[in-house]
């Protein structure tokens, strides 16, 4: 396994809500992905803790932002399209490598499209900004290692 791996390399998968990771689609009009992962906080301070605040995680939230060109007709583009203007979720999985490479690894479950905004500058192809929210979380995948 390499000492890093780079953001060209890591990939998001789509398809129906919970769906198989295996018949997911490979979305590769998708670039400059954040994937933020992040826990509420419970105050579980106690006069025995000699004057120190304890803080406990409780519910977690899973939000992936990127930007795709905007293109019509890709599967990926109109199957986002679609969940936001329907409200409905679709199946991501939103992997650090493919799904096919040992140790690949990351969130799957069904998205809300809670923003798809679109930007039209001068010298650039139309892009749209997504941002998905994770509404029912599956699996974290992680791929066996050799």
């Amino acid at each position: 396994m390499p000492t890093f791996i780079l953001g060209k390399d890591a990939k998001i998968y789509q398809g129906e809500a919970a769906a198989d990771l295996a018949t997911l689609t490979e979305m590769g009009n998708v670039k400059d992905v954040t994937l933020t992962l992040e826990a509420g906080e419970a105050d579980v301070t106690t006069r025995a803790n000699s004057g120190w605040r304890a803080t406990a995680p409780t519910l977690r939230e899973c939000t992936a932002e990127f930007e795709m060109v905007w293109k019509p007709g890709d599967a990926g583009f109109d199957a986002i399209k679609a969940a936001f203007l329907g409200g409905t979720t679709l199946e991501l999985a939103v992997l650090d490598q493919a799904r096919d490479v040992a140790g690949a690894q990351g969130p799957k479950g069904s998205f809300a499209i809670t923003g798809f905004s679109r930007s039209e500058a001068l010298e650039e192809a139309i892009m749209v900004s997504v941002t998905a929210k994770l509404a029912e979380f599956d699996e974290w995948v992680q791929t066996a290692n050799p």
